[in-house]
């Protein structure tokens, strides 16, 4: 097993390789937090010039299962557009090189992720930006950006019954007990199939406030985590965004930016379609059963896996209880949380 300190050696002399070019490693620093690969930042000198990169390596095993080729070509894909994505460097599959395989991205330098530090009128900038750019990716044409060279194409009417097959598979291969209450959300999912989206969209499958890098004071400079994009109905990334997992302590508002009614004005003028209420109850509830399957899978991994990073402890466990809180809140008939509503 690599060190840490050959781990960058390896890269930089890979790196040296692609660019044909000399290239001194300064710095190695593991970024914590994020659960699908290993992700490094490099600081390096290039014929003497400094160049930061982001390297992503495949772990032992993951949060979730997820693609690297298909994550690459969907940041190959985008990067081309009016969507801020990290440029693409290099994807390298054979293992031999760091021991898995990788992808090496260039680093936005400067930014931050946490919502935390900013003020309110930062919210409500860096909200609008949110919401007005996952519009701008709704209008996008994916087979003109060529997504359907490395995903399927799913018909619009097998969109969401395509999506709910999916995570039920998960669930049903890694349940580690009994879930009985994402199971009756399941059913009540299947009893309650929501109108076909009227195109199909490029869902970038865990857009959510963290998952991007920002400056206060100019806005969203890179979208990331681009694993589970796939193509599909344009509400989906919408009602992922909005799960009362990413708004802590400040319900109602999406993601902790702006309110729920703001984020679904910007996304219907940016990307020019208005949002079906039914079907949008149908996905948020969708997502919470999605979010359920990713911290079941992470208790397996934690579990039965190699890995025993505490993430996925902390994934696992937490998490799904806080998602089948949320759950019962939307199934109830007496709650207050019933999705009758944007608002809500």
């Amino acid at each position: 097993m690599l060190t840490h300190a050959e781990l960058g050696l390896k890269i930089a002399e890979y790196l040296a390789g692609k660019w044909q070019q000399p290239v001194l490693l300064i710095h190695l620093e593991k970024i914590f937090g994020g659960a699908s690969r290993e992700t490094y930042r490099i600081e390096l000198k290039v014929s003497g010039e400094p160049r930061s990169v982001i390297v992503r390596r495949d772990p032992a095993t993951s949060l979730i299962d997820t693609e690297r080729e298909l994550e690459y070509r969907a940041y190959e894909a985008v990067c081309a557009t009016d969507i801020p994505v990290p440029e693409p460097l290099f994807l390298e599959n054979d293992p031999h090189v760091l021991e898995r395989p990788f992808s090496v991205m260039q680093a936005v330098n400067g930014c931050e992720t946490d919502a935390g530090i900013l003020n309110a009128e930062q919210k409500q900038q860096i909200g609008s930006q949110k919401y007005e750019l996952l519009g701008r990716l709704v209008n996008k044409d994916p087979i003109a950006l060529g997504f359907h060279r490395f995903m399927t194409v799913p018909e619009l009417n097998h969109c969401a019954e395509r999506e709910l097959d999916y995570w039920e598979h998960v669930i049903d291969t890694d349940e580690i007990h009994p879930q009985p209450i994402v199971r009756a959300a399941v059913r009540w999912l299947r009893r309650n199939m929501p109108t076909p989206p009227t195109k199909l969209a490029i869902v970038h499958g865990d857009f959510r406030t963290g998952n991007f890098l920002f400056k206060p004071a100019s806005g969203i400079k890179a979208v990331l985590d681009w694993e589970m994009c796939h193509l599909g109905d344009p509400l989906e990334d919408l009602a992922w965004s909005f799960d009362p997992l990413w708004n802590w302590g400040e319900p109602g508002y999406a993601g902790r930016l702006i309110t729920h009614d703001k984020a679904i004005a910007l996304w219907e003028k940016s990307s020019g379609l208005k949002v079906n209420l039914q079907a949008f109850r149908w996905w948020r509830i969708f997502a919470a059963v999605k979010g359920i399957a990713i911290w079941i899978s992470s208790s397996e991994d934690f579990k039965n896996g190699q890995s025993k990073d505490s993430i996925l402890a902390m994934a696992g466990w937490l998490m799904t209880d806080r998602q089948n809180q949320i759950l019962l809140d939307y199934l109830s008939p007496h709650s207050s949380h019933q999705l009758s509503g944007i608002t809500q």
